[in-house]
């Protein structure tokens, strides 16, 4: 019977990780499987002296020396002290190393270089510089592989802080934050790509057990990605404001000038914060149009157009700059681009290309968010009695909840938005003094459409 076992837990663990002449090694494979099944339990006291025969005979017999070691050091490391405790934690990082060296498919660089500087940093033994360091060296060379979003979000911090005490320039703290949120762009957009067609079968009702499982680890990777930009951004905070900004593309111009990805994020950055007025951005833009004369180019031409009164020629540059894109993403965001620019001149037209945005792209969350937005800030030109215009926000509500069904990373942004415009909508108290209970509210101003008003 144990013999049977035996040969059934070898089978098993055999399909964890190719084995090698090592294999045939009887003591390793029997201690293999004794540390395996204690491991399995958490009874990693147990299971510590076969694992550490097998790690030091036989490396790379099979993965699960290191898928479980990892535990088991911890373990160890944790109830230890003193050189003991020192001497595990030495073990441990030796583990990382060797995990990659003899399973690299399953333990790639930029993931084991993550595991090494966050287990160092949750035990407060690595500081700023090596943060940076050793992250900055994974992002650089296996930046595929450099999904872990505290990782993302510690390789800029500790980049901020090493700014703040004076060791790294601002241009440098700018450069990496393109990097890293361009990267968790890319992998969110990844996330909402899978997420969607899982959202139709949700409505549909027709989601398996299976595909619910799934979805719900998307939406809480794409909820940790939401997070983690947030922190990145307050992190910038007024680094990136206009005081800053316009100063250092001032300083670096001349030297940068020709440089297309510099001046197309710095162009951008000054977009993004508003910083449009300044002759500086004008400057960059044309150093853009003539370096890249692509759809971004023409946003920004279109919004000096704009602010300048050419509303005519605005438009055919935001035109021109759809025609031109054809990635429906980036499309999807240049359309949001536009929108967010009509925000406060024209709602109606900011609406227009919000949704030419979600046509590119239904997962673009940040255009239903701009979209309630919009309809929030309407309330008092639509309806002619006070429950008529305070009806507006329950419009804007969906809306926002949309946003964050679409894109869980905004799911905690929607909900306090679809929270806030809620409350501002009529009480249970107003609609039963109204009488308006399961009726439905039109709306003759620029919003149109029409809301049904809940029951009691």
């Amino acid at each position: 019977m144990k013999t049977k076992f035996y040969l059934m837990t070898v089978a098993f663990l055999g399909m964890m990780g190719a084995s090698n002449a090592q294999a045939q090694n009887p003591e390793c494979m029997q201690n293999l499987s004794i540390f395996s099944e204690h491991a399995k339990v958490k009874n990693y006291e147990a299971a510590y002296t076969p694992w550490k025969m097998v790690y030091d005979n036989c490396p790379d017999v099979n993965r699960a020396i290191y898928s479980y070691g990892d535990d088991i050091l911890e373990y160890k490391i944790e109830k230890s002290s003193g050189a003991e405790k020192e001497g595990f934690i030495n073990d441990l990082m030796a583990l990382y190393d060797n995990s990659m060296k003899y399973f690299p498919k399953k333990y790639p660089m930029a993931k084991t270089i993550t595991e090494k500087v966050l287990f160092k940093y949750d035990n407060k033994m690595i500081d700023d510089a090596e943060i940076y360091e050793m992250l900055g060296k994974a992002f650089k060379e296996d930046r595929a592989n450099f999904t872990h979003p505290k990782a993302l979000y510690l390789y800029f911090s500790s980049l901020v802080d090493l700014h703040g005490a004076g060791k790294k320039e601002l241009q440098e703290v700018f450069d990496v934050y393109d990097d890293v949120t361009e990267k968790i762009e890319e992998e969110n957009n990844e996330l909402t790509d899978k997420i969607s067609p899982l959202l139709e079968k949700e409505e549909a009702n027709t989601l398996t057990s299976k595909e619910k499982r799934r979805l719900k680890s998307y939406n809480s990777y794409s909820e940790n990605y939401g997070k983690i930009v947030g922190s990145i951004d307050s992190k910038l905070g007024a680094l990136a404001d206009c005081g800053n900004l316009i100063p250092l593309y001032e300083k670096s111009f001349e030297n940068k000038k020709n440089d297309v990805d510099w001046v197309k994020r710095a162009v951008g950055r000054m977009f993004s914060k508003e910083c449009t007025d300044d002759p500086m951005f004008q400057k960059l833009f044309e150093a853009q149009l003539a370096l890249d004369p692509s759809a971004d180019a023409y946003v920004y031409g279109g919004t000096l157009k704009k602010k300048a009164g050419d509303m005519k020629g605005a438009i055919a540059d935001f035109d021109k700059a759809l025609t031109l894109e054809t990635d429906a993403k980036k499309k999807s965001n240049i359309a949001y681009k536009i929108a967010t620019s009509y925000r406060r001149s024209s709602k109606s037209t900011a609406r227009k290309y919000a949704q030419k945005a979600l046509d590119a792209n239904p997962s673009n969350g940040k255009a239903y968010l701009l979209i309630a937005n919009l309809y929030a800030s309407s309330a008092n030109s639509c309806g002619s009695t006070p429950f008529e215009k305070r009806a507006i926000y329950w419009k804007a509500a969906d809306m926002a909840r949309r946003a964050g069904r679409v894109d869980p990373s905004l799911s905690s942004r929607a909900s306090q938005a679809a929270a806030s415009y809620n409350a501002k909508a009529p009480s249970k108290t107003d609609i039963f003094n109204s009488g308006m209970a399961g009726k439905t509210v039109s709306f003759s101003c620029w919003v149109g459409g029409s809301v049904k008003v809940p029951n009691l």
